[in-house]
């Protein structure tokens, strides 16, 4: 990057956020995209847009105390960044993970801001979390924290305000606990979360939609670069519900899965991973993933996570954290024949890591467009509540996998507009920052 006037505002944002690597490694990599687009459009550098866009609207930090199951009293810290709403109400998810600071969440808002933009929908870009760890702990435990997180966060949310969904850590369980203090708290029943239960408000395909949404991306990318999932051997990392889905949809489209993980270690089968297995562990009866290997012979079970990407395959989808893919995870990944790399989770590979997939002729599917999914479906989870209509699986399916198809084609067009065909991190950060930026311009200096 080289334009004086973004390299000053970078500086800013590295003096006023110390400490938070993170957050500013998220700024600079859509800075460093964003380049072609302030050189020509001088009206937005007069605006300020970019020195408003990389501070949040506000940042909301508040005690969480809960008491445990031998009558303890804990008190964890929870957090809300309310990053930008130019386009719609503030929209993102809760994070309970013992890494949960103010950079993690800060980053998270950044990139949903760009993320919520392309999936087209009205959505403005918001995360909010806690250094709560819910494994290991009861339902009663979890829902006791859940109801003390709520009680103040209530104060700061509504359906036209701010919509917070799940995340790692939060899935059905936390967001009925959340969802029913907000209830009795506010004497109201409304769309406030997202996430929820079928039988109260929730939408078919939202627990899939991350993983799906993934694969309908990365199949649009294969398909307009001359490839397919189809006989393809894929790895990938994690078992949550963005992993899971992803090898559901990955093996639908064709491909075979042979690698998956948790945050022990990975587990690597040859024959192709039993998905049902994977989810009777994971979903069920809630172990980990090393339990695999007990039932199929031919897995092996391997202590530590990077190694996962050492297994030879053609595709890789990273799907459980921020910067799990470094320089020599993706190098190993080069050698071994890798021609695509698309992310379910949130920036999982470091900018080194970014190089070398570039610099070896790799496909590569950023996360912000990568796995929009969730937060499309989350969106169309809103659509229902406020028309009071339930769509079927097969119809919220069909408007994803649309979504989805539209976001790689907006990508496709922005990374040619301006002179990096194939770049689609760059189309990404271009075309979700566009359509932010000219909201902020026309709203005025607010």
């Amino acid at each position: 990057m080289k334009n004086e006037y973004m390299l000053s505002v970078l500086e800013t944002v590295k003096k006023r956020n110390p400490g938070e690597p993170e957050f500013i490694q998220a700024v600079t990599e859509v800075f460093e995209t964003l380049e072609p687009v302030i050189e020509k459009r001088p009206d937005l550098v007069k605006a300020g847009v970019l020195e408003r866009l990389v501070e949040p609207d506000r940042q909301i930090v508040f005690r969480v105390p809960w008491v445990d199951d031998n009558g303890k009293v804990q008190v964890n810290r929870g957090f809300r960044i309310q990053y930008n709403d130019a386009i719609g109400p503030y929209k993102g998810g809760i994070r309970l993970h013992p890494s949960v600071y103010m950079g993690i969440i800060k980053f998270l808002g950044f990139e949903q801001i760009f993320k919520n933009s392309l999936t087209t929908l009205p959505m403005g870009g918001a995360k909010g979390g806690s250094d709560f760890d819910p494994k290991g702990k009861s339902d009663n435990e979890v829902m006791r924290f859940c109801q003390s997180f709520m009680s103040e966060l209530y104060k700061h949310i509504g359906k036209d305000i701010d919509v917070p969904a799940g995340d790692i850590g939060t899935g059905a369980r936390e967001i009925g606990y959340m969802f029913g203090m907000y209830k009795k708290l506010t004497g109201e029943w409304s769309g406030i979360l997202t996430g929820k239960g079928i039988p109260y408000g929730g939408s078919l395909a939202r627990t899939e939609a991350t993983g799906y949404g993934l694969c309908y991306f990365t199949d649009e990318m294969l398909k307009a670069n001359g490839k397919s999932f189809e006989g393809a051997t894929v790895v990938i990392s994690g078992s949550g519900n963005v992993a899971i889905y992803a090898c559901q949809k990955a093996t639908a489209l064709g491909a075979k899965v042979v690698a998956m993980s948790d945050s022990n270690g990975y587990i690597h089968d040859p024959d192709g991973i039993d998905l049902a297995a994977v989810k009777q562990i994971k979903e069920v009866e809630r172990k980990r993933i090393k339990e695999y290997v007990a039932t199929h012979p031919n897995a092996t079970y391997t202590e530590g996570c990077s190694g996962i990407w050492t297994i030879p395959c053609d595709i890789a989808l990273p799907c459980a954290t921020q910067n799990e893919i470094n320089k020599e995870s993706a190098e190993a990944l080069a050698k071994n024949g890798c021609y695509a790399v698309s992310e379910g989770a949130n920036m999982p590979s470091t900018p080194e890591a970014i190089e070398v997939y570039f610099a070896n002729g790799m496909l590569y599917g950023p996360a912000k467009a990568a796995n929009a999914g969730g937060v499309a479906t989350s969106g169309l989870e809103m659509s229902q509540n406020s028309l009071r209509l339930s769509w079927s699986f097969e119809e919220v399916d069909e408007k994803l996998h649309g979504i989805m198809k539209n976001i790689f084609a907006a990508c496709d067009s922005a990374s040619k507009e301006y002179g990096m065909p194939g770049n689609y991190m760059a189309g990404a950060n271009i075309a979700g920052f566009l359509k932010v930026a000219e909201a902020m311009k026309a709203q005025g200096c607010v």
